[in-house]
């Protein structure tokens, strides 16, 4: 995995079910290490799928913020699956 700096402010861009979208669409974070937390732990695994990370100039899509929440570096205490 590239070098990644989870302290730097992100965005959220939730995907669509596939009918109606309910609740906010985007979410903005202090920090990127939040954003991938919100994503794997709060967000409802249809809802996942076609989500964005957006950290500056990168795009992260939802196998990659899995990928992300499971390395090594990732800050947080990860939820008991």
């Amino acid at each position: 995995m590239i070098k990644f700096d989870y302290t730097t402010g992100a965005g959220l861009f939730v995907g669509r079910k596939l009918r109606q979208t309910r609740g906010p669409r985007y979410r903005r974070f202090d920090t990127a290490a939040e954003a991938v937390r919100f994503a794997i732990e709060e967000i409802p695994g249809s809802r996942l799928l076609g989500s964005v990370l957006e950290v500056d100039d990168d795009r992260f899509d939802d196998r990659q913020i899995r990928m992300l929440y499971d390395d090594p570096g990732y800050p947080f205490a990860r939820r008991e699956k």
